[in-house]
Formats: structure tokens, C-alpha cells, sequence
């Protein structure tokens, strides 16, 4: 059984104290993962903008985001100023790739990608990756060879804009196999790899998922038939619910899961081109999580 653990880190006080925390637990175990960071400013607070997105109050009082996130950082790009991850937090960053993880980029400014990325203009998407892409250059002194979008926010400029910058792979849907994504007529080349578990601030909170069933929740979910890729986030798993975490990682430790990156993932995934199934992106619900993601629609 194969597990993919992609580590999606959104914030400023994430990349300084859960990515650091993370590299350990991991280390500890031996477990390969994928760090993917956010490079450019922290607007966190911004995202009370999403007030009258459906589920946004709900979701936000189930998972007690004010405890996992901090009032600082929910305060980023509104009443405080908005941090430049990459900036601040360079040091951490190279010490997650020093420590031998995989990783790759998230984005520039996660909320601006999360919640306006379907009103970009093929231009303007590119120029938002393309900042990213200059930031993890200087970072890692090398190209990104692959990215996964905040929020699973997808769509066709956002594909082509993968494409352009001639990525390995992208990680930006929910699904089940990786695939060739397709929106309407257009195949895009750059190979995805989907999220194939719910994350865990989408168990959190509800009376069937007590906090202390959900390791045995999600080792009930796995599957033998395609690799599991569980995103998790440094903010999340990597701080308030580290111990949570340990304990899963724990019992597919106990029953053999082998681990792999997203690099390592797409490399075995393109020796066999051939067989990937092309698949269309759409935006759909996930149970869960306020408004919709892009998802492999098979």
C-alpha cells in the first residue's frame, strides 16, 4: 500500500513553526513527504472576504480555526501586515529540502489564487505562478518542477499556465488516479496528481468523526488499488494536531504503507504514459469544505 503525504503550508507562523516541526516527526519515522510552500505575502486575514461563501461560518466554528491558525496570523493583510513568507522564512524552507523532503510550490499569494483565480485573465495567471516561480528560484537556486494549488483552485488558464512553465507535475484536483486533466476540448500535458482523502479540517468538528476515531477513520480509507495522497497542512498537522497526526502516521507505519513524494509519484506514473487516463476538470462540492475545488471527473 502506498501513501503520499503532500504538505500544503499557507502561512507565515506554518512555514516558521510547523514546517520545522513536521521535518521532525517525519524525519523521526523515516517517512518520505512533499513540502509545498507559499512564498509571497501572507494575506490570511483577507479571507473573512469569504463571509457569504456557503459553509464558510460553519466550517470555521467546527475546526476552531482561531486556535489551529492564531489571531496573528488571521489578522495577515488586514488590521497587521501581510508577511513575506518567502522572505522570512527561507531558512526553513531550504532546511525541509536539506533534510532530504521533496518540494515544490503552492503558490505566491495563497489568498489571491484561492479566491480569484476563476476572475484571472490567462495573463494574469501566469504572472501570479510566474512570481512563485522567481521566488523558489532564488529560494532553492533551481526551477520548480511541480506545484498544487491553494485550495484546489483550478481551471483552463491555470493548466496551460502549468504547461508554459513546464512542469513535472501539478497537484491542484481531487480525485482518485493521476490523470491528464481535459477542459472541455483542450488536453493539458502536465500530469495530475489528485487528492484522494479528505483532509482533516474537513473531519474535524463533526459528531460522527470524534477527534480520537479519526486515525482508525482514515486507515479504513485507504486503498490498495492506487496510491492514497493525504493533503495535509503545516498549520494544522504540524501544530495543534501534531499528536493527532503522529498517531496516524503511526498505524500505517504498523501495517507496512510505503511512502512516496510527488516527484517520485509522477516519474513512475510517466515511465507508463500510455496508461494515464485523460480526465476532465470540473468545479464540484466536497463534503466538508466551503464552496467548490476543482475534481478529476472519471
Amino acid at each position: 500500500m502506498q501513501v503520499l503525504i503532500k504538505i500544503d503550508v499557507d502561512t507565515d507562523r506554518g512555514t516558521r513553526e510547523g514546517v520545522p516541526r513536521l521535518v521532525n516527526i517525519l524525519k523521526e519515522r523515516g517517512i518520505a513527504a512533499s513540502f509545498l510552500f507559499s512564498l509571497g505575502p501572507d494575506n490570511t486575514g483577507k479571507a473573512i472576504r469569504r463571509i457569504f461563501r456557503p459553509g464558510f461560518f460553519k466550517k470555521v466554528s467546527r475546526t476552531k480555526v482561531t486556535e489551529l491558525y492564531g489571531y496573528r496570523t488571521l489578522l495577515n493583510g488586514t488590521l497587521l501586515p501581510a508577511p513575506h513568507i518567502g522572505k522570512r522564512n527561507e531558512q526553513a524552507m531550504r532546511d525541509a529540502r536539506d533534510a532530504g523532503f521533496d518540494v515544490g510550490i503552492h503558490c505566491y499569494d495563497h489568498f489571491k489564487w484561492q479566491d480569484y483565480l476563476h476572475h484571472f485573465s490567462s495573463e494574469q495567471t501566469y504572472e501570479e505562478l510566474g512570481r512563485a516561480l522567481e521566488e523558489f528560484q532564488r529560494i532553492f537556486g533551481r526551477k520548480a518542477i511541480g506545484a498544487g494549488a491553494p485550495g484546489w483552485q483550478a481551471n483552463e488558464r491555470s493548466l496551460r499556465a502549468y504547461d508554459q512553465a513546464g512542469f513535472l507535475y501539478g497537484s491542484d484536483t481531487r480525485g482518485t488516479v493521476p490523470f491528464f486533466p481535459k477542459v472541455g476540448d483542450k488536453q493539458f500535458r502536465t500530469l495530475q496528481i489528485p487528492t484522494t482523502l479528505p483532509t482533516l479540517d474537513e473531519l474535524l468538528g463533526h459528531p460522527e468523526f470524534p477527534e480520537e476515531s479519526i486515525p482508525d477513520h482514515y486507515m479504513s480509507l485507504l486503498s490498495f488499488k492506487h496510491t492514497n495522497v493525504l493533503t495535509i497542512h503545516a498549520e494544522i498537522e504540524g501544530m495543534g494536531k501534531a499528536d493527532l497526526f503522529c498517531k496516524l502516521l503511526d498505524k500505517m507505519q504498523g501495517i507496512g504503507v510505503q511512502f512516496v513524494t510527488l516527484e517520485l509519484l509522477a516519474l513512475a506514473c510517466l515511465e507508463d504514459r500510455e496508461n494515464i487516463p485523460v480526465c476532465a476538470v470540473a468545479q464540484q462540492s466536497v463534503p466538508g469544505r466551503s464552496g467548490n475545488v476543482a475534481c478529476q471527473i472519471v
